[in-house]
């Protein structure tokens, strides 16, 4: 517990140090990321490295991949998520819709364990935007 009583510091087990905070109006100092917002940048990063993976595997020219988020929960406790979006902005050389779509849905049907896990309490829906370099 940090100074003020809201922060905190997590050692994870590849032995780097994530902070978070609370807001102010819950006694933080507002000086990290909250931790479901970390909770729910995770699910983001383990997509988009599924994506980026597959699309590799099967030869697209891709150069990134960013995938924005946004979120609803719920109003009373436990303030699970209830519904995510996410939007897959891909970047790349002749990138396949087809092939770019597929991968994110190997990505949300079998191989990302943060957006599968998450799945049990919020609707999760997804968009794809390519961007040609």
């Amino acid at each position: 517990m940090g100074v003020e009583g809201m922060s905190f510091s997590a050692e994870v087990g590849s032995g780097h140090l994530v902070n978070m905070d609370g807001a102010p109006e819950a006694g933080g100092r507002n000086l990290a990321p909250r931790p479901m917002e970390l909770l729910l940048a995770g699910a983001g990063g383990c997509t988009a490295f599924d994506v980026v993976m597959i699309l590799k595997k099967a030869r697209q020219d891709i150069r990134g991949c960013e995938v924005k988020l946004s979120a609803t929960r719920a109003e009373e406790d436990p303030k699970v998520f209830t519904s995510i979006h996410m939007t897959f902005v891909v970047t790349g050389k002749n990138l396949d819709l087809n092939r770019v779509q597929k991968a994110v849905d190997l990505s949300h049907d079998k191989y990302c364990s943060a957006t599968i896990m998450l799945e049990k309490t919020a609707a999760i829906t997804h968009s794809i935007e390519i961007k040609e370099i």
